[in-house]
């Protein structure tokens, strides 16, 4: 049986079982960033669904910008829980993106900012369409300043236009 690879806008679709309220551990793979949101191991933390992370991107006006962890902050309170998966927001970020992009070449807008979401600390998602050449584009067209850090970029004093 031949397998059909799932559409960018069909894998934004919720998940089964999700949201998911679980104890952080170690082993986790997100535990290092959940970590330095100030969860430990043992407190409670959710894995959510694309929607939610997607609702999150599209509550960012023009002239604003958020990150994956302000996503993962916003999410947790509303959950009341210490963290939220940052792997798995970051990945529905990218799935976002994409999504977006290819609604658009079928003439359908989804309305997802997605290049107003930024990595932590700032930085552009090489992950998202065009990578983060055309992430540097789309923000500096919206009048953000956007520096290169090695071989990444950064929007400059992003921390102003937060969400």
């Amino acid at each position: 049986m031949r397998y059909k690879k799932k559409s960018w806008q069909e894998k934004l679709a919720d998940n089964k079982g999700y949201p998911k309220i679980l104890k952080l551990e170690k082993r986790f793979p997100c535990y290092n960033a959940v970590h330095k949101m100030g969860a430990e191991a043992g407190d409670d933390v959710v894995l959510v669904n694309p929607s939610e992370v997607v609702e999150a991107m599209k509550e960012v006006s023009k002239g604003k910008l958020t990150t994956i962890i302000e996503i993962c902050k916003k999410i947790a309170k509303k959950y009341q829980v210490k963290g939220c998966c940052s792997l798995l927001a970051g990945i529905f970020t990218m799935t976002a993106a994409n999504a977006s992009e290819e609604a658009a070449r079928q003439g359908k807008n989804l309305h997802i900012p997605y290049w107003r979401t930024l990595k932590a600390d700032g930085f552009l998602n090489e992950k998202y369409p065009g990578g983060a050449e055309s992430q540097k584009i789309l923000l500096e067209k919206e009048g953000f300043t956007v520096v290169q850090k090695g071989k990444r970029f950064q929007v400059q004093n992003y921390k102003d236009y937060l969400n």
